[in-house]
């Protein structure tokens, strides 16, 4: 009789931990979107917490030291890593994606101190919610400038 008491003790406890466990991650997961991804849903991405990545255009950045606003637009760049290493890698790619008048674009507005990596053909990822407005209000800003990562190529040695 006590054994089955401590089992089902035990089996009450393991089974509120699943519950809170799952309806935390629930509550707390943010989508990864691309900008064709985004503008595709439309309304029904308006005020959902995401996480969407772009290829920050040069042109388009304006940084107001007084009240800390940032503003700049991205454009599109696939999510799909196979597809960025066929096209010639990341550096490529956000070139590419900068250079293309005909890719989706989506402006961002971000309140904070100005990155040092902020600078145009960079990866922007960020972590916000989109407006009303069409416009995507990032409260989190990652900035990966691949061409200062890239590893130089070792010259490969001749055996002839």
């Amino acid at each position: 009789m006590k054994i089955n008491k401590f089992f089902l003790g035990g089996a009450f406890i393991l089974a509120a931990v699943v519950y809170l466990i799952a309806s935390s991650t629930q509550a707390n997961a943010e989508y990864f979107l691309t900008v064709d991804e985004l503008n595709a849903e439309g309304a029904s991405a308006v005020g959902k917490s995401l996480r969407l990545s772009g290829a920050v255009i040069a042109d388009t950045i304006q940084y107001d030291a007084a009240t800390l606003t940032l503003t700049f637009e991205i454009a599109h760049v696939s999510g799909d890593n196979k597809e960025i290493e066929a096209q010639g890698g990341l550096a490529e790619v956000l070139y590419q994606a900068v250079n293309d008048p005909s890719r989706q674009r989506i402006r961002v507005v971000y309140v904070g101190p100005k990155p040092d990596l902020l600078r145009g053909e960079a990866q922007a990822i960020m972590t916000g919610k989109l407006g009303e407005d069409g416009i995507f209000h990032a409260e989190e800003l990652l900035l990966k400038c691949p061409t200062r990562y890239e590893e130089a190529v070792p010259e490969q040695a001749s055996n002839n």
